[in-house]
Parts: structure tokens; sequence; C-alpha cells
């Protein structure tokens, strides 16, 4: 058929359509453009833009086979109150069927305190794992061969402590850093904008970064340095688009500082890593992973010049939304990530975490994360979605779609250089007010009733309060002193001081001085976590936060 014919039937269609959806008052938000054909992608050249999979740029997935060659790593992200008890549950997952792991650590450990610290109080445990010193992680890896297993570790602003943690446990383990394949999270620039766990300004922050990024690329070949995640974007309340359009800003600025400092580009490109969420609307999801993938390729490309393939490819990890769970009807919860998960195959993600069904309410149980791992086993060997290589490529609304979101977030990432890159537009407030913005909109649409959300605003029931949740015992905070006292008791005090000196010193110096290798004498002499960030605060200050935007 003619374009100019196709052109006049569409019309007729859609008035005819659209006077019956008219009638359907339910769906106040539905778009009005309903039927998806070829005049929804003109211009799009499948060639240039979708391409095969495996190859530039990627739209397709990153891999050839994808997961017909294997499965995504099944990473389920846990840590909660001591390391004995998270080793439990790592080998528990291990032996269930997980093929990876995912650290969550206690929030005095994500901003650099020991359990011990005031600012500790009543959060020792609560929402991850509490890591103070070389000895808690050589508790949380027990009979765990890292030599076999990948492991992601949540950190940010005290990244480098942890990645040096994990090194000098391998090492007592007798495996060499080479070996050691995982990926720290290390993303300081969305803690300012989304998150919050911060705790040095912009600059050293970065320079911590890009040291991580060196110190790998020579010692720790296999270790992703970063994961620029736009989870905690999206949590925040961001749309899709803006999702990975200020995350990858995010990852310009990250490159952009590695090539400061010196670093040629494929030589760190190809361990860049990125983290997004998987929302619910499941389409809409697919289509950004696709747009995601194909804005970063042409970014490295035609900004970076990078020439290596693997610099090219957005390799990500995925996990379901948990601002999308609800306290109401927690079973529900269950339908709505095995959708993201759906979401995530079908978008070609490289691993996965699944949120449990209580995580509105509490940390998981061992039952409802056994649950979670099984949701993604089902869709992997049941749902029939791994068996083809971007099932949904080609189909009209979602190439449309594809094409809509990156639209949308190269005109974010426009916006962003045009202030001078992400950092300056962090601290602008640009980034954090659009966040708002979506944020809010999106839960006056629930108030209103615009938006529903099955059990909270609709279809809502009497119900009894939950049972056998998983509470942290309180008392976890005073084993942690003891830990600390039996640590401080028995290490080489002499030995600490000096190495905390030598890290002082090293802090004191120009941007060419890596950190790294200071940080890791000082972990393995087993200086406690919030010694090491105590120094570091005390040459570069801490990051205070706009109060008004």
């Amino acid at each position: 058929m003619a374009n100019d014919t196709l052109k006049t039937e569409f019309k007729r269609y859609m008035d005819e359509a659209d006077a019956k959806c008219a009638k359907f008052p339910e769906r106040p938000n539905l778009e009005p453009n309903r039927l998806y054909t070829p005049l929804d992608i003109e211009g799009f050249d499948y060639e240039k833009d979708l391409g095969f999979p495996g190859e530039f740029p990627f739209t397709r997935g990153v891999q050839p086979t994808m997961y017909r060659g294997r499965f995504w790593t099944m990473r389920m992200y846990a840590g909660f109150s001591t390391a004995e008890e998270s080793n439990k549950r790592y080998r528990y997952l291990l032996a269930n069927g997980g093929s990876g792991l995912s650290c969550a650590f206690d929030l005095p450990t994500q901003i650099g305190y020991d359990s011990t610290d005031p600012m500790a109080e009543g959060e020792v445990g609560k929402v991850g794992v509490a890591i103070d010193s070389l000895a808690d992680m050589e508790i949380l890896f027990n009979q765990i061969d890292l030599s076999k297993v990948s492991t992601s570790m949540t950190i940010n602003a005290p990244a480098s402590v942890l990645l040096c943690m994990y090194i000098a446990v391998a090492e007592k383990q007798g495996v060499p850093a080479a070996k050691l394949r995982g990926t720290i999270q290390n993303d300081i620039l969305k803690e300012y904008s989304a998150r919050g766990t911060y705790i040095f300004p912009p600059k050293p922050s970065m320079r911590l970064i890009t040291n991580i990024f060196e110190y790998c690329s020579k010692n720790v070949p296999l270790w992703n340095t970063i994961s620029i995640s736009g989870y905690h974007i999206r949590e925040a309340g961001s749309t899709a688009a803006q999702e990975i359009a200020f995350t990858i800003a995010d990852g310009i600025a990250y490159v952009e500082a590695a090539l400061k400092a010196g670093m040629d580009i494929d030589a760190f490109a190809g361990r860049l890593s990125f983290f997004w969420n998987a929302h619910n609307n499941v389409l809409e999801e697919v289509a950004k992973y696709r747009a995601s993938r194909r804005i970063w390729a042409r970014i490295m490309k035609d900004r970076f010049h990078a020439k290596k393939a693997k610099s090219m490819m957005l390799r990500f990890h995925t996990q379901t939304a948990g601002s999308m769970l609800t306290a109401q009807q927690p079973n529900n919860n269950i339908v709505r990530v095995a959708l993201q998960v759906a979401a995530a195959v079908m978008g070609g993600t490289q691993s996965l975490h699944t949120n449990s069904k209580d995580e509105a309410l509490a940390l998981p149980t061992t039952e409802s994360v056994t649950i979670a791992l099984r949701t993604q086993q089902i869709v992997a060997y049941e749902s029939g979605l791994a068996d083809t290589i971007d099932p949904l490529g080609g189909s009209y609304y979602v190439e449309a779609l594809t094409n809509k979101i990156e639209k949308e977030a190269m005109d974010y990432i426009k916006k962003i250089d045009d202030l001078g890159g992400a950092p300056e537009a962090i601290a602008k407030g640009y980034i954090q007010k659009e966040i708002q913005d979506s944020a809010y909109k999106w839960q006056m649409d629930v108030e209103q009733g615009k938006r529903i959300i099955v059990g909270v605003n609709k279809f809502t029931q009497e119900e009894e309060p939950p049972k056998n949740l998983l509470r942290v015992d309180g008392s976890v905070g005073k084993l942690q002193a003891k830990k600390i006292a039996d640590v401080k008791a028995k290490r080489d005090n002499a030995k600490v001081k000096a190495t905390l000196a030598a890290l002082e010193d090293a802090c004191h110096k120009d941007e060419k001085t890596n950190l790294i290798p200071f940080i890791l004498e000082a972990v393995r002499a087993y200086a406690t976590e919030g010694e090491i960030c105590g120094v570091m605060r005390k040459v570069f200050g801490e990051f205070k936060a706009h109060t008004a935007l």
C-alpha cells in the first residue's frame, strides 16, 4: 500500500477507534495513538538503527547469541544484620540456583561510619549487613570461593574501601586479584541527585572513582569498576527517559574525568557497566533498555572516539522496581515482579535481581526470597522469552517507542551538556528538580485516580496485619562493637597508625597519586572502615546538600 493511501486509511481507522475509546472513561491516561504502523517509524533505518545482536549500535543486544548462549546472571541482592547471618543467606542462594552475589550494606557502612560511631546508633544491620573491617568481610565470604563467583557490591562513597576489603579476602583465599569478577556500584553522582549516601564533595569523589578505574585496569582486569546507576534515579520518581538520560550524562562525566586523568578510552571503557530499573510498563521498559544501548554506543563512538566494540557496549544489571511494591495485598507483588522480569529479559539484561513480595513491609524472609529467585528461573526455563534474541525487535510499536525514548533522552543530555555536564547540572539543582517534578506528577495521578495501582486506589480490601516478617535483632550494634574491640586488641596498632598516616599524606598530594594502594595497605592491617574514611573526611571534607532547589 502506498504511503498516501496508508495515511488516509490510518486516519479513518483512528477516527473510528478514538470515538470508541472516548466511551471508556476508566482509561484517562491512554495516548490517542494506539495502533502502530510503519508510519510511526518513518525514516527509521533498520540497518543503521537496528542491526544485528552483538553489533553496533547494539540496539538488539550486546551478545550475538544472548540467552541462547547463556542465561543472564541471577544475582540476588542480600545483606542484613551481621556478616554471619548474611553469609548463611548467600550460601543458601547459591545452593538454590543463584549464579552471582549482590551485597547490601547497612547505612553506616554506606556512609563510612563504624558501627560504634554515634552516627550509626539505631541503624546497624538494619538495611544491609554491617561491615566494619576486613574481619567482617572474611566472615561474609566464608566458604564461598571467590574464584568461582561474581560479586556485586552496592557501595558508592566508600567503594574504594570495600573493594580493597574484597581484594584482601581473596588474597587470604589464595585467589589473585586478576581472577576476581564482579562490580562495585561506585556511582557518586547519582548519590548527589537521587539517593543521598555521599560522604565527600564531588572533586575528591571523582578522584577516587578514576583511581579505581586506573588501579583495576592494571590489577583487577575482570572487574566492572562502576555500575552507573539509573535504578535509584527511577526509584526517586523519574520517567523512563529521564532515568537513562541522567544516568548516561553521569557516565559521560566519568569518562571525561578518566580521560582528563590521562587514561586511554579503550583501556577502561569496556569495564563500565550500568544499572537499570525494571518498572511496571513492560513494553516501555523494553524500549528503554534498547534505546539506552543505542545512545551509549553512539556517544562512545562519535563523542569519545572509542575503537574497541566492547568500549561501546552498554552492559547492564537490572533490579525490579522496589518503589512499585505495595504494602497492601503483598501477594500482588509476585505478579508485578514477574512482569518486570519479563521486561528485563526481553530488553536484554546481563544480570538480574528480583525483589521479594514483602519488601514494602520488611527485609525479605527466606520463603519470599525463594519465590523471587524461582520467578527468574521460571522465566528462564519455562516462558520461552529467552529462546530467541530481541523477541520484540521489529515491532512497529516497540521500535517507535524506542525512537521516542531515545529522542527524549538525547534532548535531556543536550540540555545537561549546555549546563556544563552532569556535575554542574547537579550543582545547579536541575536534575534533582526534574526528578522531583516527575515524582510529584506520578503521586498526584495516583491520588486523583488517573493512575490505577491495584490494591491501593482500586480493588482494595480489608486485610489482616502480615505475619512472619523478618526483623533485625536490636543487639546487632552491641555485637559489632565487641567485634571492633576484638579486632583492635589483636591487630598491630602501630602498623595501622602508619598506614593511615601514609593514606593521609597521599590524600594531600595531587590527583596523579592513586589512593587505592594506600587504602589496601590500611585494610590489610585491619584498619576499620570508619578510620579509613575518617582520614579522607579530614582531608577532603564532607558534601553538604542543597536545602532548596
